[in-house]
């Protein structure tokens, strides 16, 4: 019996691919050298989750790769974590974490699962976070030499990324404060990381171009399309602001190599209402323009979108991280405030469902930033609170099919319009360690026991398996 609903089969060549990221599956925080980065003191700090042992995919890597292949998959993300490779940044790289990394990728390989690997994704060394982090231009040259490193030793890799989701990461430690250093609503620290983050990546891109280095490169932005309700000239507006924060300004950044004027209008009147400021320093936006038409492809992350109501008031936001539904609030003074639309349905942490908002954002890239070129959804999937079945049971996740189903039918039509979408890489492959969330809040494909790190099959991993070998049947 098929598990297929909407979507009966993928293109020829598709990539199907499930996503990690280092620190959130990797566990062995304290083996092989590896230094801290600047979540292990604040965790410890906190008392409330630990990053040991998350999915220890450090030892545990030949079993996810299997699994992955054996249900349909052939594509791959993780990251390479920095303070593996340089335990505090920089200086004498550390052979172990190295040697781990080529493991991990000659195992892909061999199991025909190609690797898309990102070079930092939310773990700065400790070392460079307690010097202010991407607020210090040093870190951003710091982070040039280790992609350098990096590019050089592991020429087995074909797909780089160089930063993932650069707004969520200054958002999280910036506005929301739910990532170290927990600062809320400090929003010349926010805007700032977030051109730091941008002049990283070009420096990067045009080192690898530069360079002539074999294989592609590109970064992941998360789109998150803002939508006003109800819908007025005063809730647009609001709109507007929040799209130039949240998405423009970097998209404008990393496809035009400028911040556009009509970019800038919004930003600064955001700057303006907070007293807040950005400092551009001679020779970025020329190693930013220089960048932009460089990248090989565009990762985009895509979860859900704002929909968003005038506010004049002062910024006060509360965060859900246990999946208590309802307990959300964001309101952002000059800008506006996070508001619910009937008839959209939300995940118990409150985020909405709305598959519309990625065609939305697809066709939307492909007319505004042809720069972007060939894109993957680099993220996407459904947080939930799966239950436990017991030992070699499937795990039933409807709700998980039913919500990526969605997306890749958002996807696909988005696509037949001629969107260049080459490729879905779901969040996540197994369940893993979901940083503010803790353990509670699952996303994979394969439930992993915490307890004695056993893996399970969840049904969405069936359905998985069943749309992939359509592709082979379409090549």
């Amino acid at each position: 019996m098929t598990l297929l609903k909407r979507v009966k089969s993928l293109p020829e060549n598709f990539v199907w691919g499930g996503a990690t990221a280092a620190y959130q599956v990797e566990g062995a925080t304290k083996v092989d050298g590896k230094g801290k980065t600047m979540w292990d003191d604040y965790l410890k700090k906190q008392g409330r989750f630990s990053p040991d042992p998350a999915s220890d995919f450090y030892h545990l890597y030949p079993e996810d790769i299997e699994l992955a292949k054996l249900y349909g998959l052939n594509a791959i993300r993780v990251s390479i974590s920095w303070s593996r490779i340089f335990p505090t940044g920089s200086g004498k790289p550390n052979q172990a974490g190295v040697e781990y990394y080529h493991k991990l990728f000659a195992d892909c390989f061999a199991n025909g699962i190609e690797p898309y690997v990102s070079l930092h994704h939310f773990d700065t060394p400790k070392t460079l976070f307690d010097k202010g982090d991407w607020l210090n231009r040093d870190t951003i040259d710091k982070f040039v030499n280790y992609a350098k490193f990096c590019f050089e030793e592991f020429t087995e890799v074909n797909n780089w990324f160089t930063i993932n989701k650069l707004i969520s990461l200054a958002f999280s430690q910036y506005i929301q404060g739910n990532f170290p250093p927990n600062h809320h609503f400090d929003v010349t620290s926010a805007i700032q990381a977030e051109h730091n983050e941008l002049l990283a990546h070009a420096k990067v891109v045009n080192l690898f171009k530069d360079g002539g280095y074999s294989g592609r490169i590109g970064l992941i932005h998360v789109i998150s399309p803002v939508y006003p309700y109800p819908d007025n000239e005063k809730n647009r507006h609001a709109a507007e602001i929040e799209d130039a924060f949240m998405n423009k300004f970097l998209l404008d950044g990393t496809f035009k190599g400028e911040y556009t004027p009509e970019t800038m209008k919004l930003i600064n009147e955001l700057l303006e209402v907070n007293d807040a400021s950005l400092k551009i320093e001679p020779g970025d936006m020329e190693e930013i323009k220089k960048a932009s038409t460089r990248n090989d492809y565009f990762g985009l992350n895509y979860y859900q979108p704002s929909f968003v109501e005038a506010y004049e008031g002062e910024s006060t936001n509360t965060f859900n991280g246990t999946g208590e539904k309802g307990t959300t609030e964001f309101k952002f003074k000059g800008v506006g405030k996070h508001v619910k639309k009937p008839g959209v349905a939300q995940t118990d942490w409150d985020w909405n469902i709305y598959p519309e908002g990625l065609y939305d954002t697809l066709k939307r890239i492909s007319r505004e930033y042809p720069n972007a070129k060939t894109i993957y959804i680099t993220e996407n999937g459904l947080g939930y609170k799966d239950k436990y079945e017991g030992i070699g049971k499937i795990i039933d996740d409807d709700k998980r099919i039913d919500f990526i189903d969605q997306h890749v039918e958002a996807l696909l039509k988005a696509r037949d319009e001629g969107v260049n979408v080459q490729g879905y890489f779901v969040w996540s492959l197994e369940d893993q360690f979901s940083w503010a969330n803790g353990y509670n809040k699952r996303y994979g494909l394969f439930y992993v026991n915490f307890e004695t790190q056993a893996r399970e099959i969840k049904k969405s991993a069936l359905w998985f398996k069943e749309l992939g070998e359509t592709i082979k049947k379409n090549n």
